[in-house]
């Protein structure tokens, strides 16, 4: 078995009276993997497994499968016909509706595609029937294997009691008073590893948004006793698959047990990538009955891993609102160095209401932190997502904050940064300048290209000589005055008395542009504009809206009338994509300003609408499970 701490700061301090000091929560990953992921052709596993998941823990498990010779069987709901994990397969079957109850967790319908395909094994991933220890007594009871521990595992991990004691009598340091829950990893044969620690302190509604290994606050010694115990413990209940041992850290590095995973981790990549292991292969050689071929001393922590979990989500709004829609345009940042992107999606597909909005999970390698941060910034400047509001913006933000920089970290993280919410980056004085400076040279550079046609003027007998623009940028609250000369394929850019020079190749046709401002090289995307000068541009990971005129056209734009903002106090409108679970007002009724008036259910979350005035109710558009869209009427008040 082989473990990987993983570290989250001020985890549930709250439930834990008495340990004001207690301030890190460690997870050790206990996992059962050879040193290398090379696959060794004469080792006999299994001819063909299912995976019992969607998504791209699917698609991960599928790909080694591949590289293990090994066919698989996919499983699908209706409206996941066509993803990415049911193309990759061998196999596909269809498990029920789109309700995961329906489908992924139909016991029923998954044991008998597993009857009907002949599959020896299967790997439940993560979530959904990974730790339902009914699922595997039904495997065991067919002759099935399950890629994970044995039913015995599952119920003395699960149980909050039972794995208590387990621990102290495996001599693991435990919080007095406290019940904890443990997750574990081991092969058959006795043998255990711990994989060294993660850190997983950065949140939003308790799920992690970034991870890494190892963590910057755990030393050698520390380390070494928690992998020692974690490994006692998987020993203690004859564990015999991967899964995660957490921890309480406190501020002197004193350890106690918390609880345990009896499952893959999410964020099992930044393991491998520091350890060399693959983690999934190792699960199937331990559940086949292979012993670990590799000792703790093996086990080596080469460089430094992070991972991000990039979601379709509006981080705008409560750090992450889900979005729903067709990913109309996605392009994976795998040309940047040291860069693996593990995900379930490609262009076209559709994310859904039904199901978790993670689009992918970018992971960045370094021989450093700092190395691995700066890659991460990069891939992230470079991630393409179209179709979907995306948390790009929130992650990029993270990973260059001072704070996380220096390793101050904890589950409070966000809400102690960004106390009043995200609202992005925050430019500084230089960085406007250089968004200025960029947006009206990429306008120029668009008004000269619509001149030509197939790279010959439109009018060849009407030459242009002109070489300079005076432009007006509108930008948040402010209207900047900016003069563009050319040069070759260089703008001379003058913003707030400064010139800047901006160069680039000019590819208006590429979703992603390289510029050199000065010297500094930065990647921005243009995501939108129209004929009126509005244009959005991904800069540093947030998306800016601006409007470029002639000096003329704004001069002009003083006489267009405005529209009328629409008063928000007497309506709400739907935050997200949702399912409406319940209202709670009627036409007449009286409400309160905060008072609850429905609750709309989108992707696992349950969201309270509130009044945002005093007022009767004059009109309700929705009703218990109707399916509405973002910005969608609900409710009108007098």
């Amino acid at each position: 078995m082989a473990l990987a701490p993983l570290l989250r700061c001020g985890g549930r301090r709250a439930r834990l009276p008495g340990w004001e000091a207690l301030c890190s929560r460690w997870c050790l990953i206990t996992s059962h993997k050879l040193y290398s992921s090379v696959y060794d052709p004469n080792e006999k596993t299994f001819e063909k497994l299912l995976i019992a998941n969607r998504g791209e823990i699917a698609c991960r498990v599928i790909k080694t499968c591949k590289k293990m010779g090994i066919k698989t069987v996919a499983i699908h709901s209706d409206v996941d016909a066509n993803a990415v994990h049911v193309k990759m397969a061998d196999e596909a079957v269809c498990v029920g509706p789109a309700p995961t109850s329906k489908s992924y967790l139909n016991m029923d319908a998954i044991m008998e595609v597993i009857r009907k395909t002949r599959a020896q094994a299967v790997h439940p991933g993560y979530g959904f029937l990974s730790e339902n220890k009914e699922f595997a007594r039904r495997l065991a009871s067919e002759g099935v294997t399950f890629i994970g521990p044995d039913t015995h595992a599952i119920q003395a991990m699960g149980d909050k009691i039972e794995s208590k004691l387990l621990a102290k009598n495996a001599k693991v340091n435990t919080i007095p008073g406290f019940d904890g829950v443990v997750k574990i990893l081991a092969d058959k044969h006795g043998n255990a590893l711990w994989l060294n620690e993660r850190e997983c302190s950065i949140q939003r509604r308790n799920q992690k948004v970034v991870e890494e290994a190892p963590s910057t606050f755990l030393d050698p010694e520390t380390r070494r006793a928690m992998g020692e115990q974690a490994v006692a413990l998987a020993k203690a209940v004859k564990y015999s698959s991967a899964g995660t041992v957490e921890f309480l850290v406190d501020s002197s590095k004193n350890f106690y047990f918390l609880e345990m995973n009896t499952r893959l981790q999410v964020e099992h990549p930044v393991t491998e990538c520091i350890t060399g292991l693959d983690l999934v292969q190792e699960m199937i050689r331990v559940a086949k009955g292979y012993p670990l071929r590799h000792k703790q001393a093996d086990i080596p922590i080469n460089g430094w891993a992070v991972e991000c979990r990039v979601y379709a989500e509006d981080p705008y709004k409560s750090f992450g609102l889900p979005s729903i829609g067709k990913l109309s345009q996605y392009q994976e940042p795998l040309h940047v160095p040291s860069v693996r992107v593990d995900s379930g999606i490609q262009q076209g597909s559709d994310i859904s209401i039904y199901y978790d909005p993670m689009i992918s999970k970018l992971i960045t390698y370094g021989s450093n932190r700092a190395e691995a941060l700066k890659r991460m910034e990069d891939a992230l400047d470079n991630y393409v997502i179209r179709g979907v509001a995306h948390n790009i913006s929130l992650l990029r933000e993270v990973i260059v904050h001072p704070r996380f920089v220096q390793g101050d970290i904890s589950t409070k993280f966000l809400p102690e940064v960004y106390p009043d919410g995200f609202k992005g980056h925050e430019l500084t004085d230089f960085e406007r300048r250089q968004l200025l400076a960029t947006a009206a040279s990429l306008y120029v550079a668009e008004q000269l290209r619509s001149q030509r046609f197939l790279g010959i003027p439109r009018i060849p007998i009407a030459k242009s000589k002109r070489s300079s623009w005076e432009l007006s940028v509108h930008l948040g609250d402010g209207i900047y005055p900016v003069a563009v000369s050319k040069h070759g394929s260089s703008f001379s850019v003058e913003v707030d008395g400064m010139k800047l020079n901006v160069t680039s190749e000019w590819n208006l046709a590429s979703p992603l542009l390289s510029v050199t401002i000065d010297g500094a090289q930065r990647t921005i995307q243009r995501i939108s504009r129209n004929a009126s000068g509005e244009t959005s541009i991904q800069f540093l990971g947030t998306v800016y809206k601006l409007q470029i005129l002639t000096k003329v056209a704004a001069e002009l734009s003083k006489y267009m009338p405005e529209k009328a903002a629409e008063d928000t106090s007497s309506i709400l409108r739907s935050p997200m994509p949702g399912t409406v679970v319940a209202v709670s007002v009627k036409p007449g009724d009286m409400v309160s300003e905060g008072q609850e008036i429905c609750v709309i259910e989108a992707m696992k979350m349950q969201n309270s609408m509130i009044a945002a005035k005093t007022g009767k109710v004059k009109a309700v558009h929705c009703k218990a499970g109707d399916t509405v869209g973002e910005e969608d009427l609900l409710v009108e008040l007098e």
